[in-house]
């Protein structure tokens, strides 16, 4: 990373990790202040002396300071590297790197690992109502930098450090950087330029972060009404609303405009009419996403769980052991629905105020996607219906709140399983021939990592 302080590059660091480790990557951040602060506050422990990490510490005039922090970013370096090279694939240097020389020490560095390869993110920020706010998070947040410090104190020292960088900081520059491989950003979205972007990951990276904007806005998700597959206990298909989703379709209008009032908003739906038909009432612009297809559920649609432990026994006993990796036979796994989610994803980051209307599944790993969840918790996420979930992304995560109607559903969320009720409902056994149909990833990465 590059960037003066309060200029949103821890807040890129985190976005970026999370969109990487959804795709399935091994991604870390190496941030050089969380390094210098558990640095500082060991040798507070053993001295009982706590050394001085105010503005003055980041004066470049200091020549200690600036030798203990060039020591410091290099140390977090080296730790990054050698995670790489214990099998990571992308790890993040979290740090300011303000100066060309700082960045070239990189760039050799890095040239001594063969199988590493070199990105620089650029976070510029020309809008000052968003450096102030940024501040203000930094100062009123609980920052260990200044625990215990009255907010105004602590504003004022932190814009002196802020101060001191600039005096020394060098921007990344097409002219003079142009053998240097990096995406250079301007408020967030608002102007990205980039150079010598190659490779498939490299290409990701920067697509990803052109579509990021920091506008306020939320993301609503909700379920179809109830189907009658859902009451029948079925899985897949393409059955119509039950009367309970008739009363959800012809309530959801009014649960939405007590939400959002007048916001603009855009409906998306899948292709399937139970999330058509809930959202035919809604007066807003709708486009339809054959991406938000429920799962596919193979040879098993039309099923109910029942039916599956006696017809497919083994297939049964292979989702509950890893759910998020198994494969219908003919069908999806929750690992195909997340990466054929990722142009969803892109469009939801690049978007304002976007109502999701589709399905259990879909909506799990996009819920996993904006709260970070792992792959061992996304299938058991509960998603119920008859129920808004809207989100609200911040510096640091989502806000969360819930809206649910009064209408009665039935509950199609599904426990984990133990062993012996997994027992209890192999009915009969069949040998199919066939081996459980799963999908793991050879490789999250292969080929060259990136710092």
């Amino acid at each position: 990373m590059v960037g003066l302080p309060a200029r949103g590059k821890s807040y890129l660091s985190n976005k970026l990790r999370r969109y990487l480790l959804w795709l399935e990557y091994d991604v870390k951040v190496f941030n050089v202040g969380q390094l210098r602060r558990s640095t500082y506050k060991k040798k507070a422990e053993q001295s009982g002396v706590k050394g001085d990490q105010s503005a003055n510490f980041f004066d470049h005039n200091n020549k200690a300071a600036q030798r203990e922090r060039e020591h410091m970013a290099s140390e977090c370096l080296e730790s990054l590297i050698a995670w790489l090279k214990a099998g990571g694939n992308v790890g993040i240097h979290d740090a300011t790197n303000s100066t060309r020389a700082r960045r070239q020490a990189l760039v050799d560095r890095i040239k001594r690992e063969p199988n590493l390869r070199l990105i620089f993110i650029e976070s510029v920020c020309t809008d000052p109502a968003l450096i102030a706010a940024n501040i203000a998070v930094k100062v009123r947040s609980g920052d260990p930098d200044y625990d215990g410090m009255p907010p105004e104190q602590a504003e004022k020292d932190f814009r002196a450090r802020i101060s001191h960088y600039e005096k020394s900081y060098e921007s990344l520059d097409e002219e003079l950087d142009r053998d240097v491989t990096y995406c250079r950003m301007v408020n967030v979205g608002q102007q990205v330029t980039v150079n010598r972007i190659d490779g498939y990951l490299q290409s990701r990276i920067a697509f990803y972060l052109m579509n990021l904007h920091l506008a306020p806005r939320s993301i609503y998700f909700t379920r179809h009404g109830e189907s009658q597959y859902n009451v029948e206990g079925k899985i897949g298909g393409d059955a119509p609303l039950s009367t309970q989703g008739e009363k959800y379709m012809e309530g959801l209008p009014n649960l939405v405009k007590e939400i959002i009032g007048d916001v603009p908003l855009t409906v998306w739906t899948s292709t399937l009419r139970r999330t058509i038909q809930t959202a035919s009432k809604l007066d807003y612009e709708k486009l339809t996403w054959k991406s938000l297809d429920e799962l596919d559920a193979g040879v098993c649609d039309g099923m109910t769980y029942e039916e599956i432990a006696v017809n497919y026994p083994e297939d049964y006993a292979a989702r509950d052991d890893d759910k998020f990796n198994y494969r219908y036979r003919g069908g999806e796994s929750y690992r195909d629905v997340v990466i054929r989610l990722e142009p969803v994803i892109l469009e939801l980051e690049r978007q304002q105020n976007i109502l999701v209307v589709c399905h259990q599944a879909v909506l799990r790993c996009l819920y996993a996607y904006f709260h970070n969840l792992s792959q061992d918790e996304l299938p058991y996420i509960k998603i119920p219906l008859h129920t808004i979930i809207k989100l609200t992304p911040r510096a640091y995560g989502c806000d969360e709140v819930r809206f649910a109607l009064p209408i009665e559903a039935v509950d199609t969320t599904r426990p984990r399983q133990t062993p012996s009720r997994v027992d209890q409902l192999k009915v009969r056994e069949r040998d199919e021939g066939v081996s459980p149909s799963t999908s793991r990833p050879v490789s999250a990465m292969g080929g060259a990592r990136v710092a």
